[in-house]
């Protein structure tokens, strides 16, 4: 079992930047694939972006598309931590922001269902 807090939320300019924490409780962080995701107010939960674990010398890593080039997720599994920087920040961006952990073997990382672990949420408001 593993226990997620996130941290780094706020408010932001557009065009400014801001790096997300996931810190996660237990000692087999590096087993877990990791996931960010986002719900904005009236809309569903979407996928932003998704590492794998360890075990390879470079993790696989996967971005949504609106995301693509301006996030970049990384892990510290020596911290038991996940991280999403985010630059160029857009007022779309604003959302409340999860991490989210699987120990799926083979997870399809775009699907909140493949999540078992879940963070509360940190807000992230881009203004205009």
């Amino acid at each position: 079992q593993v226990q997620l807090v996130e941290s780094g939320g706020g408010l932001v300019q557009a065009g400014g930047s801001l790096r997300l924490s996931c810190a996660a409780s237990g000692r087999t962080f590096s087993n877990y694939a990791m996931g960010w995701f986002r719900q904005a107010p009236g809309k569903e939960r979407e996928f932003v972006a998704a590492i794998k674990s360890s075990g390879i010398a470079t993790y696989y890593k996967d971005y949504a598309d609106s995301v693509k080039g301006r996030f970049t997720i990384s892990r510290d599994n020596a911290k038991n931590t996940l991280y999403l920087q985010m630059n160029s920040l857009k007022p779309d961006d604003t959302a409340v922001y999860y991490c989210a952990a699987t120990q799926a073997s083979d997870p399809a990382l775009r699907r909140p269902s493949e999540y078992r672990y879940w963070g509360q949420g940190t807000q992230v408001t881009v203004s205009s």
